[in-house]
């Protein structure tokens, strides 16, 4: 007879079970407590699938979709299905490329020989994927060695796949069996298809989108209107891609072994120098018209070296500018709006003194002398110390900050003096065909370098004070992103290469009795398909020194 053991559920309920219980069945017990179905288990710092077993004494907590690491497992399970019904529906030659995220949905599109995208296709793929949810298939968990995955990835046409595993180092690796169907996903699955319950197929683009729900309220898709201009740079940056012939992880890394990364950085630089050329060109039209111009973006994109290699190329065109930084306007710190949390919110719009910045912009614009404040940041009170800008002919201001696109910020300038720019690290580079590079996870390592580097802070400062990061961006950046003129992609297609070998010591310095292991593990997992380079061969004016050193800018 099996044995009972004790476990706490979330914090605060134990429960007695019977040994050998699996987290899915555990989690039946607090399931009515969810606003969608449990998807992942957490054990200490440790993430599990349901599928697993649960020790005895064990403390668990129980994750849906509205939580970031559930709504990432949900993700790969609803791929897993999709890729599978179209394999059902096309035929075992039918290819699928999960290119990238747009507000939480997938962008998807066909390889090349498949019939054209329409949404009676699509229909039918989605029927297939009900067909599959509806018989809630066990989604089997394979140990392979790495000569195992090479095979099977090529006995499913998988070519991006057996050439990633070549750079593996691991000797296992798991792949996860739909009905007969095997593919290899980075990260947890779902214990079953009729974990996945919400989705839709649409076409978008040239290809379609994977509708995935929304954390904030799970029986609603994100929202996948009013996002043009974001995606028409996710599309622009698939054909540098197609240009510099790296379309994921193994592409690069044959880069790598053939010696020809250096032409794939200096390549990716000059297209980056020519994007910035062109927004200078495009702001010296519009002036004397245009005397603003804002710059937004969310943290670690690079908007400090991107400011500032704005200026020399607007400098090139006869144009001066004159740097203002929005830091300083903040109101005295006494004032400072506070949170829901009761503290200082100093990301907040009202942080800043609205009225005087606007004041100064217009008189500014008018012509007038205006005297620019300074923030002191250790009494927390501004001052003036004797700065003043008066613009001449041919002469901008350029503001930088978070709330950048926000006509708040500018409510009293008028909208043909202003030029906003919307800058963001959107990866384009991708594992494989199927396994994305999330666009935050590759700001997140920009940002544990740098702050290592020139901040002081360790790894675990990064990643713990990172989903309050996160939150600010949702509430402060993003909602105005569609505002831009213009929008920049300052990622890289190498970048990750060249950042490894800083953040690896970082990340292994993160052991498992510590709360930011699961972030530092996963990370740690997803690089090792890299091989790392050297930062000698990055130029000393690109936006990957801002975070590794060696910048020639002020940064």
């Amino acid at each position: 007879m099996a044995k009972k053991m004790k476990v706490i559920i979330n914090k605060n309920e134990e429960v007695s079970v019977f040994e050998g219980i699996t987290f899915g069945e555990l989690s039946k017990m607090c399931a009515e407590k969810f606003s969608a179905d449990i998807v992942i288990a957490k054990t200490g710092n440790t993430l599990k699938e349901l599928n697993d077993k649960v020790p005895s004494g064990t403390e668990v907590q129980f994750f849906d979709c509205t939580n970031q690491d559930g709504a990432s497992v949900y993700a790969r399970g609803a791929s897993l299905i999709m890729l599978k019904a179209v394999r059902d529906i096309l035929g075992t030659d039918a290819q699928v490329v999960i290119e990238h995220s747009i507000n939480g949905n997938y962008y998807c599109d066909f390889r090349a020989g498949l019939p054209k995208i329409t949404k009676t296709l699509l229909k039918s793929i989605k029927n297939r994927m009900d067909a599959l949810v509806k018989e809630n298939i066990e989604i089997e968990k394979k140990l392979m060695t790495k000569d195992e995955g090479i095979e099977t990835a090529i006995k499913f046409d998988m070519e991006d796949k057996a050439r990633l595993y070549r750079y593996r180092k691991a000797s296992y690796m798991n792949m996860y069996d739909l009905d007969g169907y095997c593919n290899y996903f980075y990260g947890y699955m779902v214990p079953s298809t009729g974990s996945i319950k919400k989705y839709d197929l649409i076409p978008y683009e040239k290809g379609f989108l994977l509708l995935l729900p929304d954390a904030n309220n799970p029986d609603e898709f994100n929202r996948y209107e009013g996002f043009d201009k974001i995606s028409n740079v996710f599309m622009e940056q698939l054909k540098w891609s197609e240009l510099m012939k790296v379309r994921n992880v193994a592409d690069l890394n044959d880069l790598v072994t053939e010696e020809e990364f250096k032409q794939l950085v200096l390549f990716n630089e000059a297209l980056h120098e020519k994007k910035v050329a062109q927004i200078a060109d495009n702001i010296t039209e519009k002036v004397p018209l245009v005397k603003v111009v804002l710059i937004a973006g969310p943290s670690s994109s690079g908007k400090t070296t991107f400011a500032q290699r704005l200026c020399v190329q607007l400098r090139v065109n006869g144009i001066v500018p004159h740097v203002i930084g929005m830091d300083d306007y903040f109101i005295n710190r006494v004032n400072t709006p506070l949170d829901e949390f009761g503290k200082p919110d100093f990301e907040s719009i009202n942080a800043l003194d609205l009225e005087q910045f606007n004041k100064d912009l217009l008189g500014l614009i008018n012509g007038e002398q205006v005297q620019i404040p300074s923030y002191n940041f250790i009494s927390g009170e501004r001052e003036y110390r004797g700065r003043s800008i008066q613009l001449q002919k041919d002469e901008i201001i350029v503001v930088e900050g978070i709330h950048s696109l926000n006509d708040v910020l500018t409510k009293d300038v008028p909208t043909e003096n202003k030029y906003r720019i919307f800058i963001s690290a959107m990866t384009q580079l991708n594992m494989d065909d199927h396994n994305r590079i999330s666009t935050s996870e590759s700001r997140l390592v920009r940002r544990i370098v740098r702050d290592h580097q020139f901040r002081g802070n360790d790894a675990r400062r990064t990643i713990d004070i990172w989903a309050s990061v996160r939150r600010g961006e949702e509430k402060n950046i993003f909602p105005y992103q569609e505002n831009a003129d213009v929008m920049f992609n300052s990622a890289t297609i190498y970048e990750l290469s060249v950042l490894k070998a800083y953040i690896e010591p970082l990340l292994f310095k993160i052991d498992k009795t510590m709360p930011e292991y699961v972030i530092a593990n996963r990370i740690i997992k997803f690089l090792d398909y890299f091989l790392p380079v050297n930062s000698d061969c990055v130029p000393n004016n690109s936006i990957i020194k801002e975070f590794v050193g060696g910048s020639v800018f002020d940064v």
